[in-house]
């Protein structure tokens, strides 16, 4: 990480002018670190919050790592494997829990929660629409600083763990679809995609971010017909720029999109939903119209979903079926190719981890990483999260408020 000086005297760390002073802090020796890793045992997760290289490259920069055993099994990694690359395998789970930083992809259950030792930081997925009061006010009475990678930004603006795990997602949708369309799932017994002398596969795409816009490459490359719908019209031209070619595209106005609903054979709800509750745009009425054996697939499941006959489900029982029409509404998707998405969440975390260690503690390294302090949704057991305490009724406070008095 650079530090520059400008005139006045002051130096400039990342992306935040700092005073002279408290630069000489943030050069202090790098802080010595325990990681712990928590296997999911849940069964609907596979991915883990680091490979066994980035183990071996915050090992080398003195970090100490403990390993649940199994946690790296549903990615097809070994305890062995970790502990080649110098990891500690441990068979305790409360004696992962005692780490200083405690990771896992999924968030941590009450059971965990309670075995923290406290004043500890924790990086997981949040999912703040499945947590209820006492996940939260668990983790304030331990004194936690929690950090989601759901919310969490670079200094560009970008949510690099998120902006990965959509890419997988949108282009996972559509490999889903074609397997539903086929007749080894009871499907209609169709191919997806184009075939010489014959109709292509009707494709509607409701939202033209990340996982939207993968989506449609995916099925464009297949030789579907994709109708992309999205309220953003800047969106709506970044995908037709990324894709290099004419789609067809539409505002959401719902007699437009009930229309192309009624002739679609494949349906991904990929919409962010920006306030954080759920958002209907596809109402049931919408859906009884719908093509008999056509399949949804909604992305957005995670954060409340877009569907109004849509509930979440699971990799071991992914589907049901309503109104004659197949729904895929597993919140992880990203789960399913478990290898590579822990490969890119790994990557992601052992950078960040490694900048944290460079600033000397947490303190420094979210003053100087305005991107992180958009993740951290409790900070030393205060919430920072006002969208979070509205909803549960828990008093918040803005963290650059709390780090201004450090």
């Amino acid at each position: 990480m650079v530090a520059s000086s400008d005139n006045s005297g002051a130096f400039i760390h990342g992306s935040v002018l700092m005073p002279q002073e408290e630069m000489l802090e943030i050069k202090k020796e790098k802080k010595s670190f325990k990681i712990g890793v928590l296997a999911d045992n849940s069964g609907f997760e596979h991915r883990v919050p680091l490979a066994p290289l980035a183990v071996e490259q915050l090992v080398n920069e003195g970090f100490e790592i403990l390993i649940e055993q199994g946690a790296g099994v549903g990615a097809n990694f070994t305890d062995r494997q970790f502990s080649d690359y110098g990891a500690q395998i441990v068979s305790s789970k409360p004696e992962v829990a005692k780490c200083d930083i405690v990771l896992k992809v999924m968030p941590l259950t009450i059971e965990e929660i309670e075995l923290l030792t406290g004043n500890q930081i924790i990086i997981t997925s949040l999912h703040s629409n499945c947590q209820n009061k006492e996940y939260f006010t668990s983790l304030i009475k331990k004194r936690i600083t929690a950090i989601a990678f759901d919310t969490l930004q670079d200094n560009h603006g970008i949510n690099p763990i998120m902006r990965s795990m959509s890419e997988i997602a949108g282009r996972s949708s559509i490999l889903i679809a074609s397997e539903y369309l086929s007749n080894i799932h009871k499907g209609k017994g169709e191919m997806l995609g184009g075939l010489t002398g014959v109709s292509p596969t009707e494709v509607v795409i409701i939202g033209a971010g990340t996982a939207g816009t993968y989506a449609a490459q995916t099925a464009f490359s297949l030789g579907a017909l994709v109708k992309v719908f999205d309220n953003s019209v800047s969106n709506l031209d970044q995908l037709q720029k990324n894709l290099g070619t004419k789609v067809y595209t539409s505002t959401i106005h719902s007699k437009v999109l009930a229309n192309a609903l009624k002739t679609a054979d494949v349906v991904v709800g990929a919409l962010r939903i920006r306030d954080k509750r759920p958002k209907i745009i596809i109402t049931e009425d919408m859906v009884k119209q719908m093509k008999n054996n056509s399949i949804i697939v909604d992305i957005s499941i995670d954060q409340g979903g877009i569907v109004e006959t849509g509930k979440p489900t699971t990799h071991k029982n992914p589907v049901y079926t309503k109104h004659g029409v197949i729904h895929y509404c597993v919140p992880n998707i990203a789960s399913r190719v478990s290898r590579t998405a822990s490969y890119s969440i790994s990557n992601i975390l052992a950078s960040e981890l490694q900048k944290m260690q460079i600033c000397g503690g947490l303190n420094y390294y979210l003053k100087s990483n305005p991107g992180i302090r958009t993740g951290v949704y409790l900070y030393n057991g205060i919430l920072t999260d006002e969208h979070i305490g509205i909803i549960h009724g828990i008093f918040s406070k803005d963290i650059d408020l709390l780090l201004a008095a450090m």
